[in-house]
């Protein structure tokens, strides 16, 4: 395992590094895109930018001088070497990066995008940053450690009793059928679900600071939810794989799985995912 105090001592500086990938890559391209600086991946729902592309790059660069020997799982990575996902359940440390989580939003000119980065090592999560850069607001995460918005302690909370829960979740049209099943079981009385916003990152944010009760996720892709794993688990939250497991980085997760602002409502929604129970 890294040594303790690192995680710890990294948290300003690769703060820092982000600001500057955003400030570098992402900003200046932000409502200012051509076409030819879009494209598409494996459809008309999964963009990469010139933005994602070279903020990536510049995070390499910096985590990797931060700690020698230890490799990056970028997205746009992954879409180039598909074996380098592997890394996740290796011995070497794992900086875990999406450099525009929600690049459909940004894309339209919308605000709701932010960079993550997470620190994991032999598939434990020791540190995460959630940056919205339109916002200019960093959360981070240190495992033991607790969670910060800007420096103010972060705590979820839990749901007001008796009111709807409050969740946002993966659209069941776009998932398998077993998953769309256990989905579909969230229509129910005392629920209130919409689709996620774009931006998984900032829905783990949400929940984090009490805003959103829950998130249901059909998708496992390690760098949309490693970063609000740890800042979800570190403000009081909890989460589990739909069959009772916890979330497993290197992937073959029994999904859909939830996240939540307590332990109380994770087995509220779990049941409804497994059609046991009721919401109330």
């Amino acid at each position: 395992m890294i040594d303790e105090g690192f995680a710890a001592e990294c948290l300003g500086p690769v703060g820092e590094a982000v600001r500057r990938a955003a400030a570098a890559e992402i900003m200046p391209r932000f409502r200012s895109l051509t076409a030819d600086q879009v494209a598409e991946k494996k459809g008309p729902h999964d963009l990469v930018t010139v933005a994602d592309r070279g903020a990536e790059a510049h995070l390499t660069a910096a985590l990797t001088e931060l700690l020698p020997g230890s490799v990056v799982v970028g997205e746009e990575a992954v879409d180039a070497d598909p074996g380098l996902y592997a890394e996740l359940g290796g011995d070497r440390p794992v900086w875990i990066v999406d450099p525009i989580d929600g690049t459909r939003t940004f894309v339209r000119g919308d605000e709701g995008f932010c960079t993550l980065v997470a620190l994991a090592h032999r598939g434990e999560l020791l540190a995460s940053w959630t940056y919205s850069p339109v916002r200019d607001e960093m959360a981070t995460a240190l495992r033991g450690g607790g969670a910060h918005l800007d420096g103010v302690p972060l705590w979820a909370g839990a749901p007001e009793s008796g009111a709807a829960l409050e969740i946002a979740a993966s659209h069941p049209r776009f998932t398998t059928p077993d998953r769309k099943r256990a989905l579909l079981g969230l229509r129910a009385e005392g629920v209130r679900t919409r689709p996620c916003a774009g931006s998984a990152g900032l829905e783990y944010l949400a929940i984090a600071r009490g805003a959103v009760d829950a998130t249901v996720f059909a998708w496992e892709n390690a760098w949309d939810h490693a970063a609000g794993l740890l800042l979800v688990a570190e403000a009081g939250g909890a989460h589990a794989t739909l069959t009772g497991a916890p979330f497993r980085l290197a992937g073959g997760n029994a999904l859909p799985f939830t996240t939540a602002r307590d332990a109380g409502t994770l087995t509220r929604i779990r049941s409804l995912l497994l059609g046991e129970a009721p919401a109330g």
